[in-house]
């Protein structure tokens, strides 16, 4: 006889699954302990959205379901934010909770931690199931691996009940019930008439342009998008984690004239991007009402979302750009040589501004300055994986902090959402064994910062950067009130990673900053640098403050 732990954990080995995150509690304490003993390596977190953050960036990196586990109840809803920001991200991340009594429940007669799981789960995953029968675990997890990595990937939620976890199975009949998935996400070949379709509008170009996408980035189609791009000569712009799908220093990079690129371009070509609010939905007054648009995206439904699609090809990217490689001819698509120059002079105009920026070195230090600094030490790292959260920090380290390789930098896209960064830091480390720098503002750490202590408890060589400023977008004045938005002035977070066995770095000048980061990279273990910033440096909702709606009677009674 086995039980329904053993199946869990016999299903997750046959089908290659290595890794879990999570918190222990009733009623899966054992079956993490069983996964454990059995070889799967298991994170514990001390908070359940930042173990579901960590499994989803993990999924993201290596296009396999990133797996979390949390106890019922309060605890799945601490996951559920997560899951939240995997699908609205697509990451693959499944997200299995240990649920109570379903004839209770059902009945809301007050088991503990009583709460109807999948149901609550399902407007927020792409997929949600139960099983209820220990003999459905190999098909449910068979299931829920299919639908995170399919199509259009994303989060799924998989319930399982304690009663079904305790349940005996006879041996054989287990055995039987496993399931190895094979060939969970199946290429999807464009149609060949979408592909000559996009061609012929890109022939006709005299202003084109390339966006690169998150999407674009999870395809692992590198060599793929670099051809073609090449190829053809046109400008492209990467969304902030398509950067380092070509280097950001590449001639054809437009990422520094960024708005002139977009209202100027005459055909715009998107490469796993969403014209959602990152991209003004592309719509006024970044962009022209007479651009015309090629998108390539895995899923139907995302053609003509907010702007008319002239050429939708509809298949994965990796398919898609070899498609459009095989079937470009010398000189066909010939972005036009006005078109180019214009771009190149705008772009070093904003390069030599921002030089000047970076090259003055206030004190106490601003972002720019700050981020001049890290920028220096990183040069020696290019290795590092870069987890970017905050407001003003997220904003600043997007536009100077280059990236040289794809899939490095990981930050809160498409949701927006705060609390992604140690969770992050964690998936990545864990799945890379590469060195993870987390910039952090001092607001956005403080969702996960607990979670220093899963660092330092693992190991791991994740080195947080915080930059310090007193306050949500900016501090408070020295002697005021504490406003809304203001923070505990001169708060010592260093102290925090020393109090689990970590190094801790207290900085105030730029060229403390460069060192602190060059040696806590140098010996590979935890760290936390608190780099204090000018209080007043930052300005409200940072780059996004038309979405922050102001009171007309701000001030009067």
């Amino acid at each position: 006889m086995t039980d329904g732990f053993h199946l869990v954990v016999d299903a997750f080995k046959l089908n290659g699954i290595d890794t879990i995150y999570g918190v222990a509690g009733i009623p899966i304490t054992d079956l993490l302990r069983l996964a454990q003993s059995e070889g799967i390596r298991y994170l514990g977190f001390r908070h359940e959205q930042s173990a579901g953050n960590a499994a989803a960036i993990a999924g993201y990196l290596t296009q396999k379901p990133g797996i979390c586990f949390t106890v019922s109840a309060p605890g799945f809803l601490n996951g559920l934010v997560a899951l939240a920001n995997a699908t609205t991200n697509c990451f693959p991340m499944i997200l299995i909770s240990g649920s109570s009594d379903r004839s209770i429940v059902d009945l809301e007669q007050g088991d503990y931690e009583e709460l109807d799981q999948m149901n609550s789960a399902k407007r927020y995953a792409k997929a949600a199931y139960r099983i209820n029968r220990p003999q459905d675990i190999g098909i449910g997890i068979a299931r829920a691996i299919r639908a995170a990595v399919s199509g259009r990937p994303g989060g799924v939620y998989l319930d399982l009940t304690a009663e079904v976890l305790g349940s005996s199975l006879d041996m054989e009949i287990a055995k039987k019930s496993l399931v190895k998935v094979v060939d969970p996400a199946p290429r999807q070949i464009p149609a060949p008439e979408s592909i000559t379709r996009a061609i012929d509008l890109l022939a006709t170009a005299q202003r084109p342009l390339v966006i690169l996408g998150k999407g674009a980035a999870y395809a692992q189609a590198d060599e793929e998008i670099r051809s073609f791009i090449e190829t053809t000569g046109m400008p492209f712009l990467p969304m902030s984690m398509a950067k380092g799908l070509l280097p950001d220093d590449h001639a054809q990079s437009a990422a520094a004239a960024r708005s002139y690129a977009i209202g100027h371009a005459d055909v715009v070509m998107l490469i796993g991007a969403r014209l959602n609010w990152l991209l003004s939905h592309g719509k006024g007054p970044l962009w022209s009402e007479s651009t015309r648009f090629v998108q390539v995206d895995i899923s139907p439904t995302e053609m003509d979302s907010n702007r008319p699609i002239a050429a939708p090809v509809v298949g994965d990217i990796k398919s898609a750009l070899s498609a459009f490689n095989a079937a470009l001819k010398p000189g066909l698509i010939k972005p036009s040589a006005t078109w180019l120059d214009e771009i190149a002079q705008r772009k070093q105009k904003n390069i030599d501004r921002m030089a000047a920026r970076l090259n003055a070195d206030p004190s106490p230090m601003d972002f720019s300055s700050a981020l001049r600094a890290v920028r220096n030490a990183l040069g020696a790292w290019p290795d590092v994986y870069l987890v970017n959260e905050g407001a003003n920090t997220l904003d600043f380290a997007r536009n100077i902090i280059d990236m040289h390789e794809p899939r490095r930098r990981l930050d809160s896209g498409t949701w927006g959402v705060m609390g992604i960064g140690m969770g992050y830091a964690i998936g990545a480390a864990v799945v890379t064994g590469k060195p993870v720098v987390a910039i952090e503002g001092d607001s956005a750490f403080g969702f996960s910062g607990m979670e220093v202590e899963t660092i330092c408890r693992y190991q791991l060589p994740v080195v947080t950067i915080i930059f310090n400023n007193n306050g949500i977008y900016r501090g408070d004045a020295i002697g005021s009130a504490c406003s809304p938005t203001g923070l505990m002035q001169n708060a010592r977070y260093d102290k925090m990673i020393e109090a689990f066995g970590g190094t801790g770095y207290h900085v105030t000048d730029t060229s403390s900053l460069t060192k602190a980061l060059s040696d806590a990279l140098a010996s590979g273990k935890p760290a936390l640098i608190n780099a204090i910033i000018d209080p007043t440096a930052g300005t409200e909702s940072g780059h996004i403050q038309s979405l922050n709606p102001k009171s007309t009677f701000a001030g009067k009674k």
